[in-house]
């Protein structure tokens, strides 16, 4: 499913315009991105979590050369599906 796709379907659920839906959209996503950038993590119950994740430095290997490489340590965004997505989706 696209963005627009599930604009779309959202418009069609709520009973609003697209427009209507993709400014909720876009505002969810906006919010989702500043509260796990303040390391924030935010719950959905029953849908799920989203939270951040440390990610240590380690070693890698360069698949062409075989030459290993550092791999920095990095922030990573997570998402663990709640109760009743993951019931929906069996």
């Amino acid at each position: 499913m696209t963005k627009a796709e599930l604009i779309a379907s959202i418009g069609k659920e709520a009973k609003i315009p697209k427009a209507s839906a993709g400014k909720a959209l876009n505002a969810f996503s906006n919010t989702v991105m500043k509260a796990l950038k303040k390391g924030d993590k935010l719950t959905l119950t029953g849908f799920g979590t989203f939270s951040v994740a440390k990610r240590r430095a380690r070693i890698g290997r360069n698949p062409q050369t075989g030459k290993e490489i550092k791999i920095a340590a990095t922030r990573v965004a997570k998402f663990k599906a709640g109760n009743l997505l993951k019931s929906a989706v069996k």
